[in-house]
């Protein structure tokens, strides 16, 4: 089996064939030819612009958890994983420190720093807060873990509402009293703008909105409009449109920490992101079934 990856130091199966990387982009001459491919990570559109081009493909495995990026280009026929398990980690602790930075009022302590200037102010704490987690994936679940140390309370919300969460039908009775919203979900049809006009417009006085899942799931405009009220506070590690161009009002909104879509993108990537690939390769070595299947190309 002849694989490409951004990676030249892979542990792979004898028999199979790594194709010469540049880190990347597969060269032109060696589409053709390769039969399981993992787009190089933080890449954007360009490797997954490639793949309808490779005619002998038959696995695409992803280096992120969300997929719906990839799903536009997939071939009939050709199986799509995930990363589920690699980002874990360190989403999970951005999410965590995003919420504890807008609490606490990071923001505003950063400008004062910028202009030289010592202003004492009381903020909110994490701590003794109702915390809602939309999503009860991997990442949602460890957050809610994560969550436990820092004396909150948790309310998770999952789709189907199993495994301790709540149906997600249930959050607009919960949104008032929830302190801090962390998103965590998948963006599908029914998740974009999930954070709309009226649900920001009905956040708690005071509460905070981080988003790690995807910048589409919240209404920018809306999101906006209420952070200048100084009404919430948002730390957002995703954006809509992204990247965030430059002079976009998002920018300089108030009470806003960005940072540019690096949840996943830590010193944790490379070793987890490696091991999930050779397992997977080591899989098909031994016949064995691939994990973190999400999907199979129907175009």
């Amino acid at each position: 089996m002849k694989i490409w990856t951004q990676w030249d130091d892979l542990k792979i199966p004898h028999g199979f064939e790594h194709l010469k990387t540049d880190g990347q982009l597969p060269k032109q001459d060696d589409l053709k030819e390769i039969q399981f491919y993992v787009p190089k990570y933080m890449g954007g559109r360009e490797p997954l612009e490639v793949i309808p081009q490779m005619k002998s493909l038959q696995v695409v495995q992803s280096p992120n958890a969300g997929y719906d990026d990839v799903l536009q280009f997939l071939p009939k026929g050709v199986t799509l994983c995930n990363a589920a398990g690699v980002h874990d980690a360190s989403t999970a602790e951005l999410a965590l420190g995003l919420a504890i930075a807008s609490r606490r009022g990071f923001a505003k302590f950063g400008q004062s720093q910028h202009a030289g200037l010592w202003e004492h102010t009381r903020e909110k704490s994490l701590a003794d807060s109702v915390v809602g987690v939309v999503g009860h994936g991997n990442i949602g679940r460890l957050i809610a873990t994560q969550l436990s140390h820092f004396e909150t309370e948790v309310v998770s919300f999952s789709r189907r509402g199993r495994d301790g969460s709540i149906s997600i039908l249930e959050f607009d009775n919960y949104l008032p009293k929830l302190d801090v919203i962390i998103l965590i979900i998948p963006l599908t049809p029914d998740t974009r703008n999930f954070m709309n006009a009226q649900r920001i417009s009905s956040m708690k006085e005071g509460a905070t909105l981080v988003n790690v899942a995807r910048g589409p799931v919240v209404d920018t405009a809306a999101l906006v409009k209420e952070l200048n009220k100084g009404r919430i506070t948002a730390g957002l590690d995703v954006t809509d449109p992204e990247p965030l161009p430059k002079g976009h009002d998002l920018w300089s909104a108030k009470n806003v920490i960005i940072t540019p879509h690096v949840g996943g993108d830590s010193s944790a990537f490379e070793p987890r992101g490696k091991r999930l690939v050779e397992e997977q390769l080591l899989r098909l070595a031994q016949g064995e079934p691939l994990i973190n299947i999400v999907a199979t190309g129907a175009n």
